[in-house]
């Protein structure tokens, strides 16, 4: 049991290292974009890159609640049921905040002509970025909190 609880320890530093690591630049991908060309392919390249962090992301989450039930002290643990908490409140973030400030962007992407990128679009970015941010610093909360275990 203990070999199988370390390889779980194992992917879940590694899906950490996947999924949070390219999480943390995603949102600067984009920002040195100064045509609608290169806006584009700085989305597209958000988007593939993003595929890491779904996949490491659930990877990270799958894990770590394996290790509880393998582990069920972690349970009784106060830094376990924080980590979790401010995790899934970063992953419903996804779907209720970034979604909808998102989609115009994506939409615009789509449907406008030229190469002059639209001001609306920088209002969208930096609410987006915002946004971003506070997922970023709610990442960067869980991680202390699993290295340091303060509770």
């Amino acid at each position: 049991m203990s070999t199988f609880y370390s390889v779980l320890v194992f992917i879940h530093i590694f899906s950490a290292i996947m999924g949070m690591g390219p999480g943390f630049i995603l949102n600067s991908i984009p920002k040195s974009a100064k045509t609608m060309t290169e806006l584009r392919n700085a989305y597209a390249i958000k988007n593939r890159v993003h595929i890491f962090v779904m996949v490491g992301g659930t990877l990270l989450l799958v894990t770590g609640l394996l290790m509880g039930f393998l582990n069920p002290y972690l349970f009784g643990t106060g830094w376990y049921w924080l980590s979790l908490g401010l995790y899934l409140a970063a992953l419903a973030m996804g779907p209720f905040v970034l979604k909808p400030i998102s989609t115009p962007i994506k939409q615009m992407l789509k449907e406008h002509s030229g190469e002059e990128i639209p001001a609306q679009y920088f209002l969208q970015q930096r609410k987006l970025t915002q946004y971003e941010h506070v997922i970023n610093l709610l990442f960067i909360l869980v991680i202390a909190l699993m290295i340091l275990k303060p509770f």
